[in-house]
Formats: C-alpha cells, sequence, structure tokens
C-alpha cells in the first residue's frame, strides 16, 4: 500500500521521541483519577452490559447515565435525537463555552455503544471513562474556545460508516449550521496494554516501522488533518511519560478510519484518533471477553493525563 514516499508519510513526520523507560508512579490524585475510569467502566460494560439497538433499554441506560454524569458535573446537557425504525437514538453533548473565541469549537468525543454480544469495556467503555474524566476536568475550567463534549450513539455495525452513524449525524449538522469546529479528538478503546514481545500487530507494512509491544497510545489520521495531529502528538510527548505513536495516512490505507473520526473527515474538519490499536492487539475485540477485568486502568490513567494537558493547550 505504502511505496517508500509513502513510508516517509508513517515514519519521518512525527515531532518528537516516544517515552521510553519505567512509568513513574501513581499520585494519590491519579489513583483518583484510576477509581473513577473503573467505575464507569463497570457501569457502562458491567451493570449495563451490552448496549446497542439490538438492546435499546440497554443503550437508553447508557446515555441516561452519561447524561447524569455530565448533569452531575454542572453541565447543561443537549440530546442530538434521530430515529432508526422507529427507534430514538441519541448523541449526549456537553459544552464549555470559551472565554474568548466561543464560535470555534474543539470536539471531544467517543461511541457509547458496544458491538453484537459484547459488553465493550475496551470498546469503548473505556473511551466514554476517558471523556467523562475530561469533563470532570474542564467542568470549572475558562478555555479559550468551546470545547464540547460528545457521546455518539451507533459507530459499531451495523451503521458503521453509514448515514444512522451517529458521529455523521452530528459532523453533518455542525457543517450545516457553519459551525467552526477546529479540532476532533475520538477517544477509541484506550484500556488495553500488554508489554509481551509480539502482543502488537500491524497491517504490512507497519510492522517495519513501529513496536511490537503493545504498550503505547497512538495517534492517527489522514492526511488533511497532519497539522492538528502534529500538534496533538508533539503536545504529549511533551508533557506526558507515556509511549505513543504516531501514523498520518490516505484515509484508504487500512483501518485508520474506522471510528467516529471518520465522520469528521467527510465533513471536511480536521480530526486524530486516539487507540490503543483496538482489534491490533485486544484479543477480546467485539467478544463477549471484552470485560473491565481484562483492562489495565494505570496506565489508562496515564492517557486520561495526558489527554487532559493536550485539550488545555488545544483549547488555550
Amino acid at each position: 500500500m505504502l511505496n517508500s514516499k509513502g513510508n516517509q508519510i508513517v515514519n519521518m513526520i512525527i515531532p518528537g521521541t516516544s517515552f521510553n523507560g519505567e512509568l513513574p508512579p501513581l499520585t494519590e490524585a491519579e489513583f483518583g483519577v484510576s477509581d473513577r475510569l473503573k467505575a464507569d467502566v463497570i457501569v457502562l460494560a458491567e451493570s449495563i452490559g451490552i448496549r446497542n439497538t439490538e438492546n435499546p433499554e440497554a443503550l437508553e441506560l447508557a446515555s441516561d447515565f452519561i447524561k447524569s454524569t455530565f448533569t452531575g458535573l454542572g453541565y447543561i446537557v443537549k440530546r442530538e435525537c434521530y430515529f432508526i425504525e422507529g427507534l430514538e437514538v441519541t448523541n449526549v453533548i456537553a459544552e464549555v463555552q470559551g472565554a474568548e473565541k466561543p464560535h470555534e469549537i474543539l470536539v471531544i468525543g467517543a461511541h457509547y455503544d458496544s458491538a453484537h454480544g459484547t459488553p465493550g469495556a475496551d470498546d469503548n467503555a473505556s473511551g466514554v471513562a476517558v471523556l467523562l474524566e475530561l469533563a470532570h476536568r474542564f467542568n470549572d475550567y475558562k478555555p479559550r474556545c468551546t470545547i464540547r463534549f460528545v457521546a455518539f450513539v451507533n459507530e459499531e455495525p451495523p451503521y458503521f460508516q453509514t448515514d444512522l452513524m451517529g458521529s455523521l449525524v452530528h459532523a453533518r449538522g455542525c457543517r450545516q449550521h457553519n459551525e467552526k469546529i477546529i479540532g476532533m479528538l475520538c477517544l477509541e478503546s484506550l484500556g488495553y496494554f500488554s508489554t509481551a514481545i509480539g502482543s502488537q500487530l500491524y497491517p504490512p507494512p507497519l510492522n517495519r516501522f513501529y513496536p511490537n509491544t503493545a504498550d503505547f497510545i497512538a495517534f492517527c489520521g489522514n492526511i488533511t488533518s497532519y497539522p492538528l495531529l502534529r500538534r496533538c502528538i508533539k503536545q504529549f510527548r511533551i508533557t506526558t511519560k507515556f509511549p505513543s505513536e504516531g501514523l498520518v495516512a490516505p484515509e484508504s490505507f487500512a483501518s485508520i478510519g474506522f471510528s467516529d473520526h471518520w465522520a469528521f473527515w467527510q465533513t471536511g474538519y480536521q480530526a486524530v484518533m486516539i487507540t490503543n490499536t483496538a482489534f491490533l492487539r485486544n484479543p477480546h475485540y467485539h467478544l463477549p471477553s471484552d470485560i473491565p477485568a481484562h483492562l489495565d486502568f494505570d496506565r489508562m490513567t496515564r492517557v486520561a493525563e495526558g489527554l487532559k494537558q493536550l485539550v488545555a493547550y488545544l483549547s488555550s
């Protein structure tokens, strides 16, 4: 897929160097973050469980949980509703208004539905938990631009990359209202890590350029989103002692568009997926065994802490 020129896209334009070494111990405050992340994942993946249009009551319970969490943090919550064969489904939205440029909007999004037959602890209760943690961090913050937190419905099949995908409904609405989205960060599968050699897989030829241990977080974007991705990974590497890798590639390459950031690409916005790479490392992907017990909440906490600093930087 990628020739020598393409390999330059993969290898040569990612700024900074991935952290390498022993991870620092969690602080007392970070242990609190870990506890909140774990509690939210357990609610979604255990208490609620499989949540999709095949299980509409569970899908609604997940939506209500996210809404109540936003409300409890002091946000005014907006529900973006649409119908699928008579069933109402909902994107859940909360915002921190920008103090200087409220018309400029940074979108942070994660899908809360799970695939058929799986409770989806990593995919994507982990992403939603980090979304809620970021909302917790910024509820009393005064950013320069508006920060919009969105929990998307219907990322999983059969709605993936269709008109009924929640993130595409939202992104098209942003475009119709001429909203100035300065960037979108997609939080996709953030809880599964492994230090075992050979635990990380890749579509060829990426195995030639990236580590074979699944202990890092990845920042992925298309060519158009390169400026945003460059800012993201550069800042993450400056502030956060956690391994990170970056990939910029054409939209047609492998699985680079496999989440809600794809919807923003379709509507002309820059968007970056932040992910543990999901099925390229997690053997429980889309299976009944994708449960909270298989997640590494300490590493997930370090990622969340790094993303807090990244969001503060992008919105300042």
